[in-house]
């Protein structure tokens, strides 16, 4: 099986692991949002977002396109799922500045509806990445 990976390195699999370990830490915050909103904790849970959620979007970001390079072009950044995924993680990090990060300062109704909407469709482009991720169409 692992023999068409014939690119594999030491290197690359260590970038596989700090990739996954990004993910790991930028979604699993992700999976209790919506309880500690409820408990009316959506502050928390913007700040949570901003110092934890974000900088391991952006560590995501740079460890996939070192994957990416890595790979000795078996995989390319023109290929179906890499497009996907870059085109939603872009929409990550637009839902998560313009909807999550104003309930940092904002404990209004209007900042919490963003909020709710924010973490809504965060959750449903993590389900799609993943997805793309696993499945790789086009590959």
């Amino acid at each position: 099986m692992l023999a068409i990976f014939d690119f594999v390195s030491t290197g690359y699999q260590i970038m596989g692991v700090l990739h996954i370990l990004a993910v790991v830490a930028a979604f699993g915050p992700l999976l209790v949002y919506p309880t500690l909103q409820r408990s009316g904790a959506s502050a928390a849970v913007a700040k949570l977002h901003l110092w934890l959620v974000l900088p391991a979007l952006v560590l995501v970001w740079v460890l996939g396109m070192g994957m990416v390079g890595m790979s000795e072009e078996f995989i390319q950044m023109t290929d179906t799922w890499i497009v996907l995924s870059l085109v939603g993680w872009v929409a990550l990090m637009l839902v998560s500045w313009f909807l999550i990060r104003p309930a940092v300062s904002d404990s209004g109704s209007d900042a919490r509806a963003k909020l709710s909407a924010g973490i809504g469709v965060t959750h449903l482009l993590m389900v799609v990445i993943i997805f793309l991720m696993v499945l790789k169409p086009g590959l």
